[in-house]
């Protein structure tokens, strides 16, 4: 792994750089017309000092893919135009999150690891911020698959990443693949595959959990557990994990939302609701209901005991929803095709780039 890519490019020193870098090569690399071009990873982050009138109530992006809240309060948003941090109402986009061709990437997930740096999967590969400093990797650097659905950290701050050709895990030096089985295409999905992993999750205890299109399955102690067959869950399309405040774990899949306790998976939808394409995002409000996502249009809420389709109508329906995200706030944020939204007092509210915050 070439350690200098981490060098930090500051404002004083970029035109320096640029410079010679159409004169000679940039420490032993190919010389480029292009800077963007060039594997030098470290950039400055940049950020709207001042709001043109034209960014006012313009979306965050069209499609926001994933929001995620850091350990000091930051809000990440990950977009198909890539990374925007929110800090003290300040809005900012990572500018150094890049393809190896010097290209925009599409924000699929967001984690940070034990020590602060924020980690981000997206369409070409892996990203890590820490500071004013992006590192990207590549399959050129080791990584399995650029197309990269998930990303996690564990307890020890290795990362995970589950990929569209399976998982692998990075330790800081390299990345080593992950051996998960193989599944079945999703035939009723725009994109697919036997090893694809759709998402990856680290609980409370430290246990990871892969959701695949071979099922779900738990990690811990150097051993893999088939979950999926040993509970009940009646398919091996499983989408997300999500586990509550009290420890219980919620799964969605391509027939229902299931709850596991006690080893056992109980599907509270079953012939209760409109499955179609099965069961998205999951978040858990400041009063302890579930809520979720059924068939990429509908939105449910569960207590415990009823099941609530909550009511949208032409004038108060948020986004197509990809994700549901509860902030240190306590208060939920609907992400999608559309935009960024916040639900308050039963309406949704859209988050543009001038706020509200």
């Amino acid at each position: 792994m070439n350690k200098e890519r981490t060098s930090i490019i500051t404002v004083k020193t970029l035109i320096i750089i640029y410079l010679t870098t159409l004169i000679s090569p940039c420490n032993g690399q190919e010389n480029r017309n292009d800077i963007r071009n060039t594997k030098l990873q470290g950039q400055t982050l940049t950020q709207n000092s001042t709001i043109e009138n034209n960014y006012l109530n313009e979306q965050i992006s069209q499609v926001v893919r994933t929001v995620f809240q850091d350990s000091r309060g930051n809000i990440w948003f990950g977009t198909q135009n890539g990374a925007f941090r929110l800090t003290d109402k300040s809005l900012i986009h990572i500018d150094g999150i890049k393809s190896e061709s010097g290209k925009g990437v599409t924000i699929k997930d967001i984690t940070e690891d034990k020590d602060g740096t924020i980690w981000f999967g997206h369409s070409d590969g892996i990203s890590s911020v820490k500071g004013e400093t992006v590192i990207n990797y590549y399959e050129s650097d080791g990584l399995i698959s650029n197309d990269v659905w998930c990303i996690a950290a564990d307890t020890n701050g290795r990362i995970w990443i589950g990929t569209i050709e399976g998982a692998c895990v990075f330790n800081g030096q390299e990345f080593i693949k992950f051996e998960l089985p193989e599944g079945k295409i999703d035939s009723t999905v725009g994109v697919s595959s036997t090893k694809i992993i759709h998402n990856i999750l680290k609980d409370s205890k430290g246990k990871l959990w892969f959701s695949s299109n071979a099922g779900l399955f738990s990690y811990s102690n150097n051993k893999l557990i088939d979950v999926s067959g040993k509970v009940g869950i009646q398919t091996n399309f499983v989408n997300i994990l999500f586990e509550d405040k009290s420890g219980g774990l919620w799964i969605s899949t391509k027939v229902g939302l299931y709850n596991l306790k006690e080893n056992i998976a109980n599907n509270i939808t079953d012939g209760k609701i409109e499955i179609g394409k099965g069961i998205g995002s999951i978040a858990e409000d400041k009063d302890g209901k579930i809520w979720f996502v059924s068939n990429q249009h509908h939105l449910y809420t569960f207590d415990g005991k009823d099941l609530k389709e909550f009511q949208k109508s032409e004038d108060n329906k948020g986004p197509v929803i990809f994700q549901i995200f509860k902030d240190q706030d306590d208060r939920l944020w609907f992400v999608g095709y559309g935009g960024a939204y916040r639900l308050e007092n039963r309406n949704f509210l859209n988050i543009t780039k001038n706020g509200p915050w």
